[in-house]
């Protein structure tokens, strides 16, 4: 929150500056620790492939696929659009979030301008969206004159937008179900983005895919090692020194 504060009034105060309103920007004179950013626990490859093979029966598959495949947010997910996709040249665009705000549910912009990206599907993506395009079409038989007309990918049975919480309910159950007690749903965007950077996707490259707005925030929250990365680092670094042992 001080840190917020401090950005808010900075910003504030360099804009005066420019006006020729105050002769110095004061606030830049101050410094503000750096926030401790809670970082999840995130999956390991095996484990992620487990989530999928236990929500593989249900309607909600696909959207479990673009969340550890793309590391798109919750918002981003609910908020996605057919038009948004592009199958045939196996592209996505990052537009818009759906959001519960006030007490409704709304459709916003992406908060920042790299969020608001287009991003390359692989081949499982593709897979995933097209099961998705027949899920939604039998859902929308089923339910006739009752289906609500609107564009979204990922919607209830009658063609709704889908509440935020239901989501995040349908995923604690399923990750028990899983064996992956602890895990939150933000931390399938923290998995795909910490296994892009082991498998040595450059960072700024990782950036662009999560829709950060600068790359520490990337290697900040997500690029930190654990006990067995530390070791096999420090391994190869004993070898380069000890080269015949």
């Amino acid at each position: 929150m001080v840190q917020y504060i401090h950005a808010v009034l900075r910003n504030a105060l360099q804009n005066a500056v420019r006006e020729e309103l105050v002769a110095r920007n004061v606030a830049r004179l101050v410094q503000v620790e750096t926030p401790d950013y809670e970082v999840g626990q995130g999956l390991t490859i095996l484990q992620a492939q487990r989530l999928l093979e236990t929500v593989r029966p249900t309607r909600w598959y696909s959207l479990y696929v673009l969340a550890l495949m793309l590391g798109l947010r919750r918002g981003e997910l609910l908020g996605l659009r057919w038009s948004d996709v592009d199958l045939d040249r196996k592209t996505l665009t990052v537009r818009q979030n759906l959001v519960r705000a006030s007490g409704e549910l709304r459709v916003q912009a992406p908060k920042t301008r790299r969020s608001r990206r287009t991003l390359p599907l692989p081949p499982p993506v593709v897979a995933a969206l097209r099961r998705q395009q027949e899920v939604q079409a039998r859902k929308r038989s089923a339910a006739g004159s009752s289906w609500a007309r609107n564009d979204l990918v990922f919607t209830t049975s009658l063609g709704t937008p889908i509440e935020p919480r239901n989501l995040t309910r349908h995923f604690y159950s399923v990750r028990d179900r899983a064996g992956l007690p602890g895990i939150r749903f933000h931390d399938l965007r923290h998995t795909c983005l910490t296994l892009l950077l082991s498998l040595g996707t450059p960072p700024h490259i990782a950036q662009a895919i999560a829709g950060h707005s600068h790359v520490d925030v990337t290697m900040m929250i997500y690029a930190h090692s654990g006990m067995a990365e530390q070791t096999e680092a420090l391994r190869k670094l004993g070898e380069a020194f000890n080269p015949s042992d």
